[in-house]
């Protein structure tokens, strides 16, 4: 299922939502318009946005949400909105889909699932996300939390390979072969040093990827 945050100015109003959402499934996550979506309970980047209006022009906050939403962040956005916002909505947060109140669970649900669909066939498809780290294999930058994580050549290169392999178990050997390529002469204790580095920058006690596999080798780990 899809990790949402509804981001709102009235929790209220988004109550019944939210509940019915939760029912259905998803993961689901309420935040004020003030915070920001990696705020959301348990700290995971959310899969989609939803932008809930009340039909009051969108305050600053709001609007400087929105934007960094879609452009720095990457997110889709489905704006929930009210019929006397119809005419503002648009320049507001310029959102990938809408649904008009009241917000029926079975229209937002669907709505969702096109709105994935969709980003998923765009050039984010260039993009590889475990919670609050995105690999942008365009651009070879790995962020974590928004923020660039500097990593060598070749601590990039092994860590684009696990994630693109999510799940797979992989010997040090298999390893030295992908990424170093064949005709490396090292041992295969480079391995567990440049894992010990990666791990060192993109890992803590909220974020960890890199799974040791004993007697066997790593893993970036499943969907949670």
């Amino acid at each position: 299922m899809f990790r949402l945050t509804i981001v709102t100015e009235d929790r209220g109003g988004v109550k019944k939502l939210h509940s019915e959402l939760l029912k259905r499934g998803f993961s689901c996550s309420v935040i004020d318009a003030g915070e920001r979506p990696s705020a959301a309970k348990g700290r995971h980047t959310p899969d989609l946005v939803l932008l809930a209006t009340d039909g009051r022009p969108a305050s600053p906050e709001m609007k400087g949400l929105a934007r960094e939403i879609k452009q720095e962040r990457r997110l889709p956005i489905i704006a929930l909105i009210s019929r006397k916002a119809l005419g503002s909505f648009e320049a507001d947060f310029s959102p990938d889909d809408f649904v008009i109140e009241p917000w029926e669970t079975d229209e937002v649900i669907a709505r969702v699932k096109r709105t994935m669909h969709l980003t998923s066939l765009t050039p984010d498809s260039d993009l590889i996300k475990c919670d609050n780290l995105v690999i942008d294999l365009t651009r070879c930058e790995v962020r974590l939390d928004n923020r660039i994580v500097s990593l060598t050549f070749r601590e990039y290169e092994l860590l684009r390979f696990l994630a693109g392999n999510r799940g797979k178990v992989f010997t040090r050997d298999a390893l030295l072969d992908r990424v170093w390529g064949y005709d490396y002469y090292g041992g295969d204790r480079t391995v567990d040093v440049h894992i010990r580095r990666l791990r060192s920058k993109i890992e803590d006690s909220n974020h960890i990827f890199i799974e040791t596999v004993r007697n066997i080798g790593y893993r970036f780990r499943k969907e949670s």
